[in-house]
Order: C-alpha cells, then sequence, then structure tokens
C-alpha cells in the first residue's frame, strides 16, 4: 500500500474571503490538508516560519509580494529531512502572488523528490493553481507530477466530497 505525505503552510487569521477580510481560527489550506489525510491517511508536517507574517492581511500580502521578488527562502521552526518512506506528496498551500508562499519552497529544496508523486493543492480566491505546478516541477526534481487540485478558500469546509474524491484519484 501506498504511504502519502501531506507538506502545508496554512494562514489563520485575517485572510481575503469572498471580498472581504474574515478571521480564521484554521486556515483553509489547513482544512484541506485535514480532509486529504482523512480520505487517504497520511503523514502531515506543517511548515511554520521562524518569523511571524504580519497579522494584517494587507500587510502580509506585501511581505508575501516582497518574498517572491527577491525569491526568499523564510527560515523555518523545524524542517521534514528525508520523505524516502513516502510514494505520494501533496504539497497544499494558499495562491500568494500566483504560487506557494516562499516557506514552502524553503521547505521542498531541502528534500530528494526521486521516485515520488507530487501533487500540488492550492487554496485560493480567484487564482486557481496559479503557476504552482511549473514551480513544483522545477524545484521537485526527479518527482512525477499528478493532478493538481485547486480549492477556493471560502468553499474549504464545505468541499471534504471534492477533496476526498481527488485525493482517492491521484495515490498510486
Amino acid at each position: 500500500m501506498a504511504k502519502n505525505l501531506i507538506v502545508y503552510y496554512s494562514r489563520k487569521g485575517e485572510n481575503y474571503w469572498n471580498g472581504s477580510i474574515k478571521n480564521l481560527a484554521k486556515g483553509n489550506t489547513e482544512i484541506v490538508a485535514e480532509f486529504i489525510q482523512k480520505a487517504v491517511g497520511a503523514d502531515i508536517f506543517e511548515i511554520e516560519t521562524v518569523k511571524n507574517y504580519s497579522t494584517d492581511y494587507y500587510a502580509c500580502t506585501e511581505e508575501a509580494k516582497s518574498e517572491l521578488r527577491s525569491q526568499a527562502r523564510p527560515e523555518l521552526k523545524r524542517y521534514l529531512d528525508v520523505i524516502d518512506q513516502y510514494d505520494n506528496i501533496f504539497v497544499c498551500g494558499p495562491c500568494w502572488w500566483g504560487t506557494f508562499p516562499m516557506a514552502v519552497f524553503t521547505q521542498l529544496e531541502k528534500l530528494d523528490f526521486s521516485g515520488k508523486k507530487v501533487m500540488a493543492v492550492m487554496t485560493h480566491e480567484g487564482s486557481g493553481l496559479g503557476s504552482c505546478e511549473r514551480d513544483l516541477k522545477r524545484i521537485c526534481e526527479g518527482a512525477t507530477l499528478g493532478k493538481g487540485l485547486a480549492i477556493h478558500g471560502a468553499d474549504a469546509s464545505k468541499s471534504e466530497s471534492t477533496i476526498a474524491a481527488w485525493a482517492k484519484s491521484v495515490v498510486k
């Protein structure tokens, strides 16, 4: 039986939500990651930065834009060092300026994806998967990319059946 891993970054607190700002106790991407875990069984690893992003949504978007422009690699509180035991890797994050937050790339660049199947999962408020699949293909050398999934962030908590069906369809 295939062994699955979910690597995710999620933002709690102020988030853009159907055209306004809403304070979330749990981030949309975390909800989606938990639905994947429930559907296919998986170990789960949350990416957490040492330096917190601004609690103000708009200030956070500017920090994210600056990191993207400079291709920053924010320091993480802890790192996943080895993924040898996994067959399928779900990489989940919010869409920040068309791709994953730079902290996701900080983690991914430390791993050997040879022989792994990698799936992009992105929560968004209108941008879909953006360029995250192209970015994963570049960073996850040696991996096969499976079909990605974009979930409208404001609908994350209502999307369990969609997420479960997709997750079951992409694991090998």
